[in-house]
């Protein structure tokens, strides 16, 4: 079974935050999941390379507390909201006074992902 769509653009994502070349994040799919091409991965190998991401140094925690766990968390719910890149700002702005994930504490990323969740389940429950 091949990956959504989503979770190719979640490590295409990382890949290019985290500076990796082709070679280099080819490399590390193959010694961490053996493929050399992440179309190419099921769950599990999904699952065991976002642990090798979250456990990198790059993806730790941001200097406010934030887990890249949560960074992660808060664009998928976005995702599914369908939102574009403005209306999750003028979100982030309104409620939190903050311009972008990075900026968000872990206890603020925590409340936006409860947030976020209340307000796809109301729009799942409405539609």
């Amino acid at each position: 079974m091949t990956l959504d769509h989503k979770k190719l653009a979640v490590i295409h994502i990382v890949k290019r935050e985290m500076g990796l070349s082709d070679d280099e994040y080819r490399d590390l799919l193959q010694r961490e999941t053996g493929v050399r091409s992440a179309k190419d991965l099921d769950d599990k190998g999904f699952r065991r390379l976002m642990r090798f991401f979250a456990a990198s140094s790059h993806y730790r925690i941001n200097k406010n507390g934030r887990t890249f766990r949560q960074k992660l968390f808060i664009r998928h719910l976005v995702d599914d909201l369908g939102w574009d890149g403005q209306h999750f700002q003028n979100f982030l702005d309104k409620y939190y006074h903050k311009t972008e994930i990075d900026e968000l504490t872990k206890s603020e990323a925590s409340k936006a992902i409860e947030s976020l969740k209340n307000i796809l389940k109301h729009e799942r429950d409405k539609g």
